[in-house]
């Protein structure tokens, strides 16, 4: 099977590969947002007489990575799941030897088999590879229950919590991007405990894009008209994303946080009718709560070991690994 491929620099040529897209982070547009944040991007195409399949890489000092950031739930290849074009990524890592001596995919998805494949494409292709988890995505499966049903069998301390706090704050959830209900979100992060956003330029334009397409919740939380919880979802394709949340420590008593999210789970579950709740990366121990399944992500660290400068990297790879081997014991 001859197989070409072909090197882009501009998320352009990511367009062809739309209809491979699972979720936000594997369209085009979240791409060209990350282009147009300052990312370098290094599309790879492959392409055989009967599939063609994508890697979205990007420069990364003198390696490459893939195109992602800190606001990215998964990175994954685009293209079928099939034999074919399991046959166009090997050829691919096969060519990008010439391109980098090292590469690292992450975070990879494995319940759809991307970490697994792309692993085992490298190997075949000669690259030394190491895997690793690199977090955990906490997920609700909602099995065709009503939000009355899933809250029933929360932990007894959040339902009671909903049933003394609720009447304390005013809930809002637009369905729309709204210039007054953004500045709310500002307002509530800036006065949370979490650190000052990273390229909160990206999340906004996000955000917009959300709402031009539908596909925004947001959800604020008013204690005599004050902002003091703000979340941010998408919904799409039987699927709602937790992106961000936060509430104002002064706040904290009110459990506004708490009367918030359940009126977005709510509405998730009710209005939305979505099959599946996704609370992104990380192992806050709140999430499980809420949640009832965790799923793994995975980091793919690959190095060409026929190159001199892969090889203290490699070195150090699997001082990694043996020092996890022995904290298991």
């Amino acid at each position: 099977m001859t197989i070409e491929v072909s090197y882009h620099e501009t998320v352009s040529k990511l367009q062809e590969f739309a209809q491979f897209a699972r979720g936000p982070f594997d369209r085009p547009d979240w791409y060209a947002l990350l282009q147009r944040g300052g990312m370098q991007p290094v599309i790879v195409v492959g392409q055989s007489k009967h599939r063609v399949a994508a890697l979205p890489l990007m420069e990364s000092g003198d390696s490459l990575a893939g195109l992602a950031n800190w606001f990215s739930f998964t990175w994954r290849p685009l293209g079928r799941d099939d034999e074919l074009v399991d046959e166009i990524f090997i050829a691919m890592a096969q060519d990008l030897r010439s391109r980098a001596c090292a590469i690292t995919l992450a975070p990879l998805p494995d319940e759809d088999g991307s970490a697994s494949r792309l692993e085992q494409a490298f190997r075949k292709a000669g690259w030394a590879v190491f895997r690793e988890q690199s977090d955990e995505n906490h997920v609700l499966h909602v099995e065709g229950r009503s939000f009355a049903e899933y809250w029933a069998y929360r932990p007894g301390q959040m339902r009671t919590t909903l049933e003394r706090k609720a009447k304390k704050v005013d809930v809002e959830i637009l369905t729309r991007f709204d210039e007054r209900a953004w500045d709310g979100y500002r307002i509530v992060y800036k006065n949370s405990w979490k650190p000052a956003e990273e390229r909160a330029d990206v999340l906004e334009a996000f955000a917009r894009m959300e709402g031009e397409a539908g596909r925004i919740r947001i959800g604020i939380a008013r204690a005599e008209g004050v902002p003091v919880a703000a979340q941010f979802w998408t919904v799409e394709n039987g699927t709602a994303y937790i992106h961000k949340l936060a509430h104002t420590e002064a706040a904290k008593p009110l459990s506004a946080g708490t009367t918030l999210s359940a009126a977005l789970f709510e509405h998730a579950i009710d209005i939305d009718g979505v099959e599946l709740i996704d609370f992104g990366t990380g192992s806050d121990a709140y999430k499980r709560d809420w949640m009832e399944t965790v799923r793994l992500r995975y980091r793919l660290e690959c190095y060409d070991w026929r190159n001199p400068r892969s090889w203290k990297r490699i070195a150090k790879a699997m001082v990694r690994r043996l020092a996890r081997g022995k904290s298991r014991r």
